[in-house]
């Protein structure tokens, strides 16, 4: 009888008109400001969120106010991690519609690489691109719903993300992984030399006079390989700075009991990135992951791997330093040699929560954090 209640109210919420038009909505505000910008706006309201709970707890420990009241105005659930502003729903959206806008030659934003990578871009309010935003945004929001529903061991909205990104290189029509052209998958330096793709047939395949008989050019104004962070894809680096970001995450975490601040913090630092600012690194993966390893390390329950303040801090390092490796790992084999942004902070979240979910469900983490675990 429970499954079936529990089943109920699943369906019940996939198919909310309140929620699906609210997701509907989402999707295409995040096409028309463009991905990057929509979940900027997210961070800034895990920000106001997270910090509404924190004030609202704090004046319930004060004797205030009510304590079932304050800090639960949610903010965070409600609208960061809800329709519109779900990565899931408002980002994945927009990064949907850039690769659609893009195969319709509508965007012709000089980017360095291909235009449907672009996600800074804002797709303004063509209604066939609004309309591509607001259907993934709709899928996204189904995809994290289900995902949370059954309380499978990830981050549903990370794992929404990911997924949804599949779904448009496939519907369509770009490559799921793309040409390495003769280079390994995970090989940067065809970058670092400024090799370009080759497009048509070469000369020495026509016959050697140079001309080339499709009509296309032996060589395109597209780099053979395109990192997804130019300034930060290097092994050292992003282990570096993610061990930095996580312990970060994981001393705001053990301080405020907050998961989610650094991510929001780390989010919302990517304003600048979007205004042009050189150098500025994405770590909200790294911020995540790490807040999390910590919130499980200090969690109450036994386990192999359990303790205070300082090992919480060094786990949520480790952690942060997995999640920027694996994010760049991502990065080689998913977004380097294909045309769409397949979003590696996501794909990371997805996986460092999965190993945090399975670590807790083996016993050596006393907890979970906020990552489902079957409802164990």
């Amino acid at each position: 009888m429970t499954g079936t209640i529990v089943a109920g109210q699943l369906i019940g919420r996939l198919l909310s008109i309140e929620f699906i038009l609210a997701a509907l909505a989402g999707g295409a505000f995040g096409a028309a400001l463009g991905a990057l910008p929509a979940f900027i706006f997210t961070g800034f309201m895990v920000v106001a969120g997270e910090a509404a709970n924190l004030a609202g707890r704090a004046l319930a420990q004060a004797g205030v106010g009510d304590p079932s009241t304050l800090g639960t105005l949610g903010i965070t659930g409600s609208v960061a991690f809800g329709p519109p502003f779900s990565p899931a729903i408002s980002f994945a959206g927009g990064a949907a519609a850039a690769a659609y806008a893009a195969d319709r030659n509508y965007m012709q934003s000089g980017f360095d690489f291909h235009n449907a990578k672009h996600i800074p871009y804002a797709l303004g309010t063509k209604p066939d691109v609004l309309a591509v935003g607001a259907i993934f945004g709709l899928i996204g929001y189904w995809l994290q719903t289900l995902f949370g529903g059954l309380l499978l061991p990830f981050d549903g909205i990370a794992m929404g993300v990911t997924v949804s990104a599949l779904i448009h290189r496939l519907a369509f029509g770009y490559p799921i992984i793309g040409d390495t052209q003769g280079y390994g998958l995970l090989d940067m330096s065809p970058f670092e030399n400024e090799e370009m793709r080759v497009v048509g047939e070469s000369a020495a395949d026509d016959g050697g006079d140079g001309a080339i008989t499709d009509g296309g050019t032996a060589t395109s104004d597209r780099l053979l390989v395109e990192p997804w962070l130019p300034h930060q894809y290097k092994w050292d680096g992003v282990a570096a700075t993610g061990a930095t970001v996580g312990v970060l995450g994981g001393f705001i975490t053990v301080e405020t009991g907050s998961v989610f601040l650094m991510f929001g913090i780390s989010a919302a630092s990517l304003v600048f990135l979007n205004c042009g600012v050189e150098q500025i690194p994405v770590t909200h993966h790294m911020a995540l992951v790490g807040s999390a390893a910590a919130a499980a390390v200090v969690a109450d329950g036994s386990g192999l791997i359990a303790g205070g303040a300082t090992l919480g801090v060094i786990v949520a390092g480790i952690f942060g330093m997995g999640a920027g490796l694996f994010g760049e790992l991502f990065q080689r084999v998913f977004y380097s040699h294909s045309d769409t942004h397949w979003d590696p902070p996501a794909a990371a979240i997805a996986f460092g929560s999965l190993v945090i979910a399975v670590l807790a469900i083996l016993g050596v983490f006393p907890g979970a954090s906020y990552v489902p675990t079957f409802g164990l």
